[in-house]
């Protein structure tokens, strides 16, 4: 049997290890203990894995005219000419995307074994990682629109469920509803994005949309027409799920949920679903130039304004946090100047330094017993030697300084920013600042972690490394977070990109429609790595000046700076700003106005009034029964005449 032909088995199996400890979890934990849930929960995880290596195995040995392997299981639904059905595809994105999803997340779902071992709802979690797995594979693979949306919806799902794991703590649960409300915003312009593609191809099948865009030659839209209502729509979901400007402030939020959650949600997967859809829909960006641009400016001030937010937090895991939002500003500044393989190839390497740095920063919490403020960290390099190593070297990739992963998927975004055919050299300009600024905090957090004189109380905080099923996973991905990004190595000396050249059939009519430019030397595009090394370089210099080299002076600088770092460090106040113009009034109409004069007035009145109406007229006729024989023959008698009345009326009528 072929995998590349049961590719429902890819996703059934995450989806039957959800069910099992969902179901069963809290029976065999109490029976078998915690290894049992381990079992099923990483188990399925793993064998998906197995099953992805082979998918891809098989791929690579279909012949190119028949890519992408697409398989309708079933109809799922009909109505009037409409018609979807359960069908799965893989090409070369899904590729990259399968084994982003499945390899990170198994690493995962190991070093959860040893970081969530002490932890109530055990099997509960593994339940939650296990369906997050299976909707975001049912994303991956979907070969329409509807089926897409299951896993958009299905990851949205998941994330409140795991953000608000520790349901009992109120700020766990608030972050869970804030996430799930903020992220439905976006996607109520991907559901109309959805249905204006039906009501324009006629089909929500992308070998259908992307056929109908091929044959019928539709041109580059010049105007705000309907390809660029539909694409601005889709990437009005893409903005929620993936935090950006002005729906990024759940992520930071989100931090509340255990560190692994962090990592494989909100650094490796799901969070990247709208850079996946926008690349997924690129025959029709493609024809959008005023779309691309929006998707460009969004990324590119969301890339620089969330780095800044990142130079003030103290917490690691808030640090972190603001990092993806701004990495992800970097996928769709691609996306917008038509780097798609740069974009995705970013969204590669970030899924291993990002998910590499938010493990490291678990293992760190796990070694403090619990704590996160960095400002009561230091000295715990010699101690946890391991964790510091992996983190260092996540820490080297993400500032983009050779030969680590970050260096080629970074320096590729940023020169096809300055050199490219849909070329924005403000954009260029605010992503070169963002790459300085990433640099800088990034190492604020390994110098003020790891280095100086500890600040905490070495009599109550015994540091300790983890054990090895949470290092395991942190080692491989340093490997990759290493070694990652030498597909694209050979361009330095003026090779091919092997990572670009495999994902080029998918993006090859965006492609053919790109403006025709003058091809940028290739000592130009040398020139602009070494700035933008230079930059990384600038920051780990300036960190080390400041939380090394003088350690007092930072806080000397943010008393000076007075109003201004308070901005900073308190987020700009966005989240304030929305609660006062949108959370505090829609409170007040709900309360007021909903709950006040539509339920309790209109809603409870009407039923209360016709109860009312009805005691009223039963304690009436209540009166009626007084136990008096005269009283009930003088009604007969009444009765009897009236009704011979109404009888002989109508019997003259009728004559």
């Amino acid at each position: 049997m072929l995998i590349l032909d049961q590719l429902w088995i890819i996703l059934a199996l995450p989806l039957l290890g959800s069910a099992i400890n969902g179901i069963f979890g809290l029976w065999l934990g109490s029976r078998w203990s915690n290894s049992t849930v381990n079992t099923v929960g990483v188990g399925s995880v793993g064998l998906s894995f197995l099953c992805v290596l082979e998918a891809v195995r098989e791929f690579l040995q279909v012949p190119a005219d028949q890519i992408p392997v697409f398989h309708d299981y079933f109809t799922w639904m009909i109505a009037g000419p409409f018609r979807a059905g359960f069908a799965l595809q893989v090409d070369q994105l899904s590729v990259v995307m399968l084994l982003i999803v499945t390899g990170v997340g198994l690493l995962v779902h190991i070093f959860s074994v040893g970081y969530m071992a002490h932890e109530g709802g055990y099997y509960r979690f593994f339940s939650y990682l296990n369906l997050f797995v299976f909707f975001m594979l049912t994303l991956v693979l979907g070969a329409n629109l509807l089926v897409t949306f299951v896993g958009w919806e299905g990851v949205g799902l998941c994330s409140y469920l795991l953000i608000g794991f520790w349901f009992l703590k109120k700020s766990a649960a608030d972050a869970g509803k804030k996430a799930f409300i903020t992220t439905r915003i976006g996607d109520m312009g991907f559901m109309v994005g959805i249905l204006l593609v039906f009501a324009t191809f006629n089909t929500v099948d992308y070998r259908g949309i992307f056929s109908t865009l091929a044959q019928r030659n539709v041109p580059v839209e010049t105007h705000l027409g309907v390809i660029t209502a539909i694409c601005l729509l889709l990437f009005a979901g893409a903005i929620g799920k993936s935090a950006q400007l002005p729906l990024y402030v759940w992520l930071p939020d989100a931090m509340e949920g255990p560190t692994p959650v962090s990592a494989l949600i909100h650094a490796a997967t799901m969070v990247t679903a709208g850079v996946y859809m926008v690349a997924r829909m690129n025959p029709l960006y493609a024809r959008s130039p005023i779309a691309m641009l929006v998707v460009a400016i969004i990324g590119g001030v969301t890339a620089f304004y969330a780095a800044t937010i990142g130079i003030a937090q103290t917490d690691i895991k808030k640090v972190l946090a603001y990092s993806t939002v701004s990495q992800l500003g970097y996928m769709f500044l691609a996306c917008g100047v038509g780097a798609y393989s740069a974009g995705i190839f970013h969204l590669m390497t970030h899924a291993f330094f990002k998910g590499l740095l938010f493990l490291a920063s678990g293992s760190v919490i796990h070694a403090m017993g619990g704590e996160q403020d960095m400002l009561k960290m230091g000295g715990l390099r010699k101690k946890i030697p391991v964790t510091f190593w992996t983190m260092l070297i996540g820490t080297i990739a993400i500032a983009g300084i050779p030969p680590f992963a970050g260096f080629f998927s970074k320096d590729q975004i940023l020169f096809a920013a300055w050199a490219g055919p849909y070329a924005n050299k403000p954009l260029y300009l605010l992503g070169i600042c963002a790459a300085a600024i990433t640099s800088f905090y990034m190492f604020r957090l390994i110098f003020l972690t790891f280095f100086g004189e500890p600040r905490y109380d070495e009599h109550h905080v015994h540091v300790h490394e983890s054990p090895w099923s949470m290092l395991g996973p942190l080692c491989i991905l340093a490997l990759l977070s290493t070694v990652g990004g030498w597909f694209a190595a050979p361009t330095l000396w003026g090779g091919e990109d092997a990572f670009g050249k495999f994902l080029s059939p998918v993006f090859a009519q965006a492609a053919a429609l790109a403006p025709v430019t003058e091809e940028a030397s290739h000592s130009l595009e040398l020139q602009f790595s070494a700035i933008a090394v230079a930059v990384g370089l600038i920051g780990l210099l300036v960190a080390w000046w400041l939380y090394v080299k003088n350690p007092d002076l930072p806080a000397r600088i943010a008393k000076s700076l007075g109003g201004l770092y308070t901005l900073v460090y308190n987020k700009y106040f966005v989240d304030e700003i929305y609660g006062a113009l949108i959370v505090t009034p829609l409170l007040w109409i709900s309360t007021n106005v909903l709950w006040h004069v539509v339920d309790e007035g209109m809603i409870d009145g009407a039923v209360n009034g016709a109860a009312d109406v009805a005691q009223a007229a039963g304690g009436e006729a209540r009166k009626l029964q007084s136990g008096y024989t005269r009283s009930y023959a003088t009604w007969v008698i009444i009765g009897a005449v009236g009704f011979s009345a109404v009888l002989y009326g109508l019997l003259r009528m009728k004559q």
